[in-house]
């Protein structure tokens, strides 16, 4: 069993994150810490200056909103949020926190994913710790 669980989640309404949070339960024995991971895209400065001064503000604060009502579903669970490209962020959260397990949900490859990549095979290829991908 593991005792730190990382899942990293995306917010759009089309995904199912009931199968990677059951995961991750299990996986954890219903002891584990488990921590929700959200990245927030980082916009190129250019963009930003079109922008209110404080729309990433408020962007974070939306999505930790979001990240405690997924919480108070998940026993022993946190939210975070994190800065980035999604692949280099999660695995830089996973290292800096002690991770030992990630559970990553994962949508069956197609050819562009073999030719660009996803976020999902980017930590497959470079955790330094368990990953559990679900599709």
């Amino acid at each position: 069993m593991y005792d730190n669980i990382l899942v990293p989640v995306s917010l759009s309404e089309d995904r199912d994150l009931n199968t990677a949070f059951e995961v991750a339960q299990r996986l954890g024995g219903g002891k584990a810490q488990i921590t929700l991971l959200n990245v927030v895209e980082q916009l190129p400065p250019h963009t930003l200056s079109y922008l209110p001064a404080d729309h990433m503000a408020k962007r974070r604060a939306e999505v930790e909103a979001q990240l405690a009502k997924m919480t108070d579903e998940v026993p022993h669970a946190t939210g975070a949020v994190a800065s980035g490209h999604a692949g280099r962020a999660i695995l830089d959260y996973a290292q800096t926190h002690g991770i030992d397990c990630i559970v990553i949900a994962s949508h069956r490859p197609g050819m562009q994913h073999f030719l660009l990549g996803s976020t999902a095979a980017r930590v497959v290829r470079h955790a330094k710790c368990a990953v559990h991908v679900i599709r």
